[in-house]
């Protein structure tokens, strides 16, 4: 959310799917590591990982157990949304919005991205803000920070010419087989 152009990704998953497995899903397609807190959000409702109790978590606000809850119970008809928020210091916030109910076929291997836009913008960038500055200043090499923004990419995710405008549908894909497996 409030990324110009918009990143997204299309996915198939099945109705079955927890919001913990959506959750891995979601790291994966977005190519991120799964190394902040993560939650979901529906109205008034909070979904994550609890804690022992299996009764708070963020600040003392009631959380569901991610793992117990179906994303189809959740999202029953087309056009219906919630929020997966991810690294609450960088404050990444996506949409996912159930577009179509679709028959079972049984010749797709289940989650699987059949469509996206946009590179993942790398872990730690500093959020939509951070990600705009990253990309203006990988945009032009004569930029003051084009060496440190240059080195950081190389050294933290072994990029060293970022493509903002870059998907890899089968890259995407590839990874979602390892993590789904």
């Amino acid at each position: 959310m409030g990324s110009k152009p918009p990143i997204w990704r299309r996915i198939l998953v099945p109705d079955t799917i927890t919001l913990g497995k959506l959750h891995t899903v979601m790291q994966t397609v977005m190519g991120w590591f799964d190394e902040h807190l993560h939650q979901f959000v529906l109205g008034r409702e909070l979904y994550g990982v609890p804690d022992k109790d299996e009764k708070e978590l963020f600040f003392g606000m009631g959380v569901k157990n991610e793992e117990k809850e179906f994303l189809s119970s959740l999202l029953q008809k087309e056009k219906d949304s919630l929020t997966y928020e991810y690294d609450f210091g960088d404050g990444w916030q996506h949409k996912v919005t159930l577009e179509k109910i679709l028959p079972f076929d049984s010749t797709i291997t289940l989650p699987c991205c059949i469509k996206g836009k946009g590179a993942c913008p790398p872990e730690d960038c500093g959020g939509i803000w951070g990600y705009v500055d990253l990309v203006q200043v990988m945009s032009d090499k004569s930029n003051p920070d084009y060496a440190d923004r240059a080195e950081w990419l190389e050294e933290h995710f072994g990029v060293t010419d970022f493509k903002p405008e870059l998907f890899d549908l089968e890259a995407v894909n590839s990874r979602l087989r390892r993590a789904c497996r």
